[in-house]
């Protein structure tokens, strides 16, 4: 997910998104410890997904404190 993308969606998207995204990844990684993903640098990208999603939702708290 990029990020122009995440920044048009709203603060209630973004943290749905957010946690259906660390779910996913909880699932991926404990696949991959089980049997190891055919694609392992998947789990990666998820978790840059996940954190671009937290940066942009920390962003928009500082705004509304600052």
């Amino acid at each position: 997910m990029k990020a122009s993308v995440i920044k048009e969606m709203t603060t209630a998207e973004l943290k749905e998104n957010l946690a259906e995204e660390r779910i996913n990844y909880s699932k991926m990684k404990m696949a991959h410890a089980i049997s190891p993903l055919e694609n392992p640098v998947s789990l990666r990208l998820k978790r840059k997904v996940v954190a671009r999603l937290e940066t942009e939702l920390r962003g928009r708290e500082m705004e509304l404190t600052a």
